[in-house]
Order: C-alpha cells, then sequence, then structure tokens
C-alpha cells in the first residue's frame, strides 16, 4: 500500500476511533454514574436504566444511518464523515455537564438521553461512512485489509477508555469516581472529536466514488434506489446478528459481567478486558489479510461455528473464573473466535452494494440490526440476571449465532467483486465482472 493509501485509512480510522471511545465510555463508566441520574435504590435496577437509555441510542442508529448515509451517497464520503464526529462532540460535552439526580431531579437524565439520541444519530452514520471510506480507497486486492482497520479503531477507541478507567481507578478514591471523575472520559472525548474534525476537514473523497458518476444519479442515497436492492439488505441484517450480539457480550458487557456476576474487582476486570481487547485489536489485520487471500465465508463461518458451540461453556466458565489469567484466557479466546466476523464485516457489506447506494446500503439495515440485537445485549443480559435466569443469556448469544450461521453458508463469496460495476447489469439480472482473472460476478458458495 502506498503512502496516500495509509493516509486515508488514518484519517478515517481515527476519526471512528474517536466516535466509539464516546461511544463505548458511556458503557464502561457506567457502573460509576448510574446511581448518580437515578433516585437511590437497587443498585442492579439503576444500572438496568442507565444501560436502557444507551440501548435508547441503538435506536437511533436506524436514523442516524439513513440521514447519514444518505448524505453520503449523494454529498460524498468526506461530508458523512465530518458530520458524524461534530454530532459525537456536542454529544460528548452534553454528557460531561449533565447535571445529577441531586441537583436537577429527573432533568439529567432527559440531558442524558438527548445525548444518547445524539450518539446514536451520529454512530449510525459513521460505522457506514468510514466501512465504505476505508474499503473504496484500498486496492482491490487489500479491501480485507484496509477495512480490518475499522474494528482495529473501534477497538482502540475502547482501550483508550479502558485504559483512563484504570487509571482513574488507581488515582482516585471510589467515591470521587462515583461523585465527578466519570466526567473526565466525556471531556476527554469532546476534545478528541474537536482534533478529529480539524483532520476530517482536509481528507480525500475516494477515487471509487469521485469516478463513478454517482454523484449525478438523481436517486442516489434513496430508499427507493434500496429497494431495488432489497435482498441485500436483508442479508447485512442476517449477517450482522450473531456478529454484533456476540461483539457487545465480549467488549461492553464483559467488565460488569467480571464485576457483578464474577465477583471480581472493578479494577481487575477493567485490566481483564483492556488486555484481551489489545490483542484482538493487533490480530484484525491479520484476519483482513487472510480474507483477501481465501475469502470472506471462510471467516464469517468460522466465527458463527465457534460462537455457537463456545459461547455457553465460555461464559459458564468466565462467571467462576476467580483470578486474572483465567478469565483472560476465556476471554481472549472469545474475541479470537469474534475476530472471524469484526474483521471483515466492513467490506463484505460494503461489497454487496453499488456505489450510488453503498453507504445508505450499509448503514440502515447494518443499523437495525444493531438496535434489535447488539443495544439490547446488556439489557437482555442483565434482565436475565435479575430474573435468576443468567445462564438464559448466553444461549441467547449462541441462538444468534446459529441464525447467522445459515446465512454465512448459503450467501455468495464477494472478494472479487468489481465495486466500480457492482449491480451494474441488475436489470438483466446479470453480476457484474469481477475484478480478477475472467470471473464473473460473485463466486457461488460451495
Amino acid at each position: 500500500m502506498g503512502r496516500e493509501q495509509w493516509k486515508k485509512i488514518w484519517v478515517g480510522s481515527a476519526g471512528n476511533m474517536v466516535e466509539w471511545f464516546d461511544w463505548f465510555v458511556y458503557a464502561t463508566f457506567a457502573v460509576y454514574f448510574a446511581d448518580s441520574f437515578f433516585p437511590e435504590g437497587n443498585e442492579t435496577a439503576n444500572l438496568m436504566n442507565t444501560m436502557g437509555i444507551f440501548a435508547v441510542g441503538f435506536f437511533m442508529r436506524p436514523v442516524g444511518g439513513w440521514m447519514l448515509g444518505r448524505i453520503g451517497d449523494r454529498r460524498g464520503r468526506k461530508a458523512a464523515l465530518t458530520l458524524t464526529v461534530t454530532l459525537m462532540s456536542a454529544s460528548a460535552i452534553l454528557i460531561a455537564i449533565a447535571p445529577t439526580y441531586d441537583v436537577a431531579g429527573y432533568g439529567g437524565v432527559a440531558v442524558l438521553l438527548v445525548a444518547r439520541l445524539l450518539q446514536g444519530l451520529s454512530v449510525g452514520g459513521e460505522y457506514a461512512a468510514s466501512a465504505t471510506y476505508l474499503t473504496e480507497a484500498s486496492a482491490p486486492h487489500r479491501r480485507g485489509f484496509a477495512s480490518s482497520f475499522q474494528y482495529v479503531s473501534m477497538t482502540a477507541g475502547q482501550l483508550i477508555g479502558l485504559g483512563l478507567q484504570i487509571i482513574l481507578q488507581r488515582n482516585m478514591s471510589d467515591a470521587a469516581l462515583h461523585s465527578w471523575g466519570w466526567r473526565i472520559p466525556f471531556i476527554v472525548g469532546a476534545l478528541g472529536a474537536a482534533i478529529v474534525f480539524y483532520l476530517r476537514r482536509s481528507m480525500l473523497e475516494t477515487e471509487v466514488y469521485a469516478e463513478s458518476g454517482a454523484a449525478e444519479q438523481e436517486d442516489r442515497g434513496t430508499l427507493k434506489a434500496l429497494w431495488r436492492h432489497k435482498r441485500e439488505a436483508f442479508l447485512v441484517m442476517a449477517l450482522t446478528m450473531g456478529g454484533t450480539v456476540a461483539y457487545y457480550t465480549y467488549t461492553t458487557y464483559l467488565t460488569k459481567f467480571l464485576s457483578k456476576s464474577a465477583g471480581m474487582e472493578k479494577s481487575t476486570a477493567s485490566l481483564v478486558s483492556f488486555c484481551a481487547l489489545f490483542v484482538f485489536m493487533c490480530i484484525q489485520p491479520l484476519a483482513g489479510l487472510l480474507s483477501d487471500r481465501i475469502g470472506r465465508r471462510p471467516l464469517l463461518i468460522t466465527f458463527a461455528v465457534g460462537s455457537t458451540f463456545l459461547t455457553v461453556p465460555i461464559m459458564s466458565m468466565l462467571k467462576h473464573a476467580g483470578t486474572f489469567w483465567p478469565a483472560f484466557g476465556l476471554a481472549l479466546l472469545a474475541l479470537v473466535v469474534v475476530t472471524g466476523y469484526t474483521s471483515i464485516n466492513a467490506c463484505v457489506k460494503a461489497e454487496l452494494f453499488p456505489t450510488g447506494i453503498r453507504a445508505l446500503g450499509v448503514a440502515l439495515p447494518y443499523a437495525i440490526a444493531n438496535a434489535i440485537f447488539g443495544g439490547t445485549a446488556e439489557y437482555v443480559a442483565l434482565w436475565f440476571k435479575k430474573s435468576g435466569v443468567e445462564s438464559g443469556f448466553y444461549w441467547y448469544v449462541a441462538g444468534c449465532a446459529a441464525v447467522s450461521l445459515v446465512v454465512y453458508l448459503t450467501m455468495r463469496e464477494t472478494r472479487d467483486i468489481d465495486l466500480g460495476r457492482v449491480g451494474a447489469d441488475r436489470r438483466t439480472g446479470q453480476a457484474a465482472p469481477a475484478e480478477s482473472s475472467g470471473a464473473t460476478g460473485v463466486t457461488p458458495a460451495s
């Protein structure tokens, strides 16, 4: 990859990192500020209320996916990426200054809710905009590698949040963290977003979009145009289902699971998550490179099989891990399995749609699937816990992966698709030629 290619990947990833830092610190610091916005009472109930607001942000993601996906297809990937980081900066500032229940009653909850709605709008468009940008900005034979940096940046944002949490835990009292220390990461997130906004103003548009003629298509980025690709849209939702539930289980929920269910100290639980996520981040490009050689389907199928059959034993053993090393080993095993999905899901979805509808085609169905399954994962987990059947959540995660497995087994390979000609011959029912050799269309499933 040339210097210009790396520059595009860096600028796209840097914004994604800040976006997901802000998104995830809400979840990782929820254990500290949950009691600040609700009356004194049951700690689990307050945490459920706080995570309920977290889930509300996910339900705004389809709106953000539609709005920012439309902008990305009609005005370019750069315009959408710049707007997403602006919205995220505003939401981080609101959370940082939100008044507590003692100061404003439920007024603080209202501010928190507005902030989460803005975050939902932002992340709903960010995923598709960055997935599309990273996929289009890379060389055809390196799309898997380039797009893997989406989850590298997402995980880096979470690691920075976890790292900041560990630093604050070791340098502040528990009382101070519950009182005001939890506001610090949101201030950091707002400052980071301002820096990325500056970087994205000078970023380059992708050649695929600039040379495709999509900007002249009257119905580009519209629901009418997306409806012509409804099969691909439903495919995005189905292949997202298992991956998003597993991802949120082993990332944002893991720290709370280890501290609330496994009985670990909060600082130890955070350290387990940090170390496992660091290794997870490092292996994303390796898996992306592998997909460029052997295809996307083998990795997706490996993830789904592993998640279907290993989730219940891994979660059961995690609950009784007790100390750092067993918990770290089990968490890492789970994240290695999830890598089969996370490393390549961005390019797989982008490869399904033509340029004029690619951003919206990825954004809207992915956001809907995330709202239904990803955003509710922690709430479902806490519901099972409160009901006294926590193991039911393990089977729920495995079941979602099993559904996606069926999709992976029946979908077509997308590695060799020509991004500039996806859907070019839809009226005749013939697929566009592939980029390499003499192949045509997409490779049928074996």
